[in-house]
């Protein structure tokens, strides 16, 4: 059916562009006549770019890859954000210092990071922050094992965050469907994510989507680094550094049964004594016990209305000296631009593996710093 509509609609974008070449020859001397001509040209090469991402959806269309360096896509949408995202909206890029080169069609990169910040924007009716970074990151075996479809090995990461809306729960799974949509009736055609979807996974990629309702959406893409680019010299093998233990008391509060245990069985494998909580206003029913309780690990973003910073203040408040550390699905360069009161407290960005939490845990405890945000 795509392939059938692509074949005549190319047809049709074939003659208003080859007319409207014909055409702007003809009006040359005639500004007036030139712009409205331009726009028409401007017009159907837009539709002969959908058409492109509908057949690279339908996968009747192969992606066109060559070496890239990412950020350079970044720069391209981010100055075409600059001037039509809106003026409530608070845009900034985090660039990898020294991204690794992978290998992507340049075109259908800039499409999504678009996609995605346009649907960024459309979640932030009111205005607020948009993030766009890329990261050098690698996802091992514990990440692949968790996450259908990825293999282990090093990648390129793209990442859209938003302070917009969110999306609930049971929706997340199905935004990558093709026409589906959370807009309103004639705001969304729900191919956009689709799109996106499928050129990651054309490339050999993987996407993770973090969102909470009323808090905002992260959106990662990840692209293989491509294979033969210079690399570190090899090293001879040496076993894998033991990574930090402990024996203290943690407290760990997380709304995700899943993650939660996870996190738990981690700490414990680790030697430290674990205490749990299902949501914010357990966890501080647990601080105004007798527990002795060295770090507050918490999520960020839960229900019921008690935020891990409320979590954070309230241990401030009923054990001075108390050390936090804050889990999120942003990124910490995301979470800084929201206002001061998370300064001062140190941040674990999800996905985290468990070398990741080791050292975390071991600095929170270490630094001594305490929970009460900076003002």
């Amino acid at each position: 059916l795509t392939g059938g509509i692509a074949h005549d609609f190319n047809n049709i974008l074939s003659v208003i562009i080859g007319t409207t070449e014909m055409v702007a020859e003809r009006t040359r001397g005639d500004a007036q006549l030139s712009a409205l001509v331009s726009q028409i040209d401007e017009a159907a090469e837009r539709g002969a770019q959908l058409v492109r991402r509908m057949l690279t959806a339908a996968r009747r269309k192969p992606v066109e890859p060559c070496l890239l360096d990412v950020n350079e896509a970044v720069r391209r949408v981010g100055a075409l954000l600059e001037r039509t995202i809106g003026e409530n909206i608070d845009l900034r890029t985090g660039l990898e210092a020294a991204p690794w080169p992978t290998l992507l069609d340049p075109y259908q990169l800039e499409d999504a990071i678009l996609n995605l910040a346009v649907n960024a924007r459309d979640a932030m009716p009111a205005g607020g922050r948009l993030m766009i970074e890329t990261a050098n990151v690698v996802l091992d075996e514990d990440y692949a094992a968790q996450n259908a479809g990825v293999r282990p090995g090093e990648y390129v990461a793209v990442s859209v965050s938003d302070s917009g809306t969110g999306i609930a729960p049971e929706l997340v799974e199905r935004v990558f469907e093709p026409f589906f949509t959370t807009k309103d009736t004639g705001k969304g055609t729900g191919l956009g994510l689709s799109m996106v979807y499928a050129f990651v996974k054309q490339s050999q990629g993987h996407v993770k989507i973090y969102s909470e309702v009323g808090h905002g959406t992260s959106v990662k893409l990840y692209f293989p680094r491509a294979e033969g680019t210079a690399r570190e010299e090899a090293r001879p093998a040496r076993p894998a550094a033991a990574l930090p233990t402990g024996s203290e008391t943690i407290l760990v509060v997380e709304d995700n049964d899943l993650v939660r245990g996870t996190a738990v069985a981690a700490l414990e494998g680790l030697g430290y004594r674990v205490l749990q909580a299902s949501d914010g206003a357990a966890a501080i029913r647990v601080l105004e016990g007798a527990e002795h309780i060295d770090l507050v690990l918490s999520d960020m973003v839960m229900p019921n209305a008690v935020s891990g910073e409320d979590v954070a203040r309230a241990a401030r408040r009923l054990r001075p000296g108390i050390r936090a550390l804050l889990t999120s699905g942003y990124s910490e360069r995301f979470m800084a631009l929201s206002a001061g009161p998370l300064a001062g407290i140190p941040m674990l960005t999800k996905p985290y593996r468990r070398e990741g939490l080791a050292k975390a845990v071991r600095e929170a405890l270490r630094a001594g710093s305490q929970t009460e945000p900076a003002h």
